[in-house]
Order: C-alpha cells, then sequence, then structure tokens
C-alpha cells in the first residue's frame, strides 16, 4: 500500500511540477505545445496498449477477448458521458483568448478548459492505480512513470491561459494542485477497486486503457494537429510511444 501511496503522490506531483516549470516558460509557442502534448500522446499510447490492454488479455480468463473489448468499448464511454455531464472546454488556443476581451469571460473559459485537464485526470490516475493488480509492481511503475511523464507538459501548458486571464499567480497554482490532487485520488480509486476483487482484474485493466484511448483520440491528437504542426506532432508522437516502449522492456 505504501508503494501505492508513493506512486498516486508521484503521479499527481507531476502535474504540480509541470505547473512550476509553466510559471517560469510563460511563453510556449503553439508548436513546442503541440510537440510536448503529442510525445505525451505516444507515451499515453504505449501504456495504455502495453501496460494495461495487453495484459488484460494475458489475465482474461476463457474470454479474454470478449472482456478485454467490453472493457475497452465502457472505459470509452465512460469518458465520453463525463465530456458530456460536465460543463467544459475542449481546446484554448491564444485566438480564442484574444477574442473576448472581458477579464471574466476570458477566466470563465480557461476554468472550463481546466475542468477538462481535471476530467482526463482521473482516468490516467486510475490506469495508474489499476497497473498495481497484476501484481507486478515494475510493470505497474513503468506506467505510472509514463503517465507521470506525460502530465509534465500538460501541467505546464494550463499555466499561460490562466495567467493571461488575470489570475493570481497563487490562484492559478492552487488550481493547477487541484487537478494534480484528482490524478492522486483517481490513483488510490484504481487500486482499491482491483484489490476488491481479482475477477474484475482484466476488466478494470481494459476499462482502464479505454479510457486513455479515448483521451489520445478525442482530445490530444486532435489538439496537436491543430495548428500546423502535424508532420512535427506525429513523429513527437512516435518518439514518445519508442521511449515508453523502451521504459517496459527494461523496467517492466
Amino acid at each position: 500500500m505504501q508503494i501505492v501511496l508513493l506512486t498516486a503522490l508521484g503521479v499527481g506531483g507531476a502535474s504540480v511540477l509541470g505547473a512550476l516549470l509553466g510559471f517560469v516558460f510563460k511563453k510556449i509557442s503553439h508548436r513546442f505545445s503541440d510537440m510536448v502534448l503529442a510525445f505525451a500522446a505516444g507515451v499515453m499510447l504505449c501504456a495504455a496498449v502495453v501496460g494495461l490492454i495487453l495484459p488484460s488479455l494475458d489475465n482474461g480468463g476463457r474470454m479474454p477477448l470478449l472482456v478485454t473489448a467490453a472493457g475497452i468499448m465502457l472505459g470509452a464511454l465512460c469518458v465520453n458521458v463525463m465530456d458530456k455531464l460536465v460543463p467544459h472546454l475542449h481546446r484554448l488556443s491564444g485566438a480564442d483568448q484574444e477574442s473576448h476581451p472581458d477579464n471574466t469571460e476570458k477566466l470563465n473559459k480557461v476554468l472550463l478548459f481546466v475542468m477538462a485537464i481535471a476530467i482526463h485526470n482521473l482516468p490516467e490516475g486510475i490506469a495508474a492505480g489499476v497497473g498495481f493488480g497484476t501484481g507486478n509492481n515494475a510493470e505497474a511503475l513503468t506506467i505510472a512513470g509514463g503517465i507521470a511523464l506525460q502530465n509534465i507538459p500538460e501541467g505546464m501548458v494550463i499555466i499561460a491561459p490562466m495567467l493571461a486571464a488575470g489570475m493570481s499567480h497563487r490562484r492559478t497554482f492552487l488550481v493547477a494542485l487541484l487537478t494534480g490532487v484528482v490524478e492522486v485520488l483517481g490513483t488510490l480509486l484504481g487500486y482499491f477497486a482491483v484489490s476488491l476483487s481479482a475477477a474484475v482484474l482484466p476488466f478494470a485493466l481494459a476499462f482502464a486503457g479505454g479510457t486513455m484511448l479515448y483521451v489520445i483520440s478525442d482530445e490530444m491528437i486532435p489538439e496537436t494537429h491543430a495548428h500546423g504542426s502535424e508532420r512535427g506532432a506525429t513523429y513527437a508522437l512516435l518518439a514518445g510511444f519508442c521511449l515508453m516502449l523502451c521504459m517496459d522492456y527494461f523496467l517492466g
């Protein structure tokens, strides 16, 4: 349990670290943002497939394909429902900010954008926690490490919009901290879910993988291809995927 708690704090702390870097590098170009976000998407993609979905197949019992496919689809559906039920904003470009001179309106829009980050941090945290259910702590730590790695650039990109909307440095940091807390809670939730019964492990692994695949396809890839950096973003995604693959190979 201690290693799970430390992992949860590490995964959530990576978002806070990214936020602190965001204060240092306040002006981040779209190209750089797209590169780091695409790299993070590659890390998440490999973690979802290699660290969650394939182990789900290995532990799926008599009907591994059915359990895994059902878990993936229901995981994606769950995030889709959250997207629809919780008010938030999918993208926040510099042009969007400039088109609303009213600081109150801009701030509301930024907070909706941060809400989107928080929504997606929950399933990422669950994925980190569920990984410990396999009993392979090295592999679970690799998954959590990959998620933490992609949390750093994600934490960076939410700072500049909040500061530009007129939010104080202190409040900006507190909001960024809350997104990390969501991830900590998600990690603990995922761990306790699979600890209750080993029978739910294959489904839980696939479910977590499905939530991550949905976020990658619906949010991260479209965002990285929206500002003219498609080619670079594609190679950054592949680099992130290969790095996570190497981590899994040597550490898993």
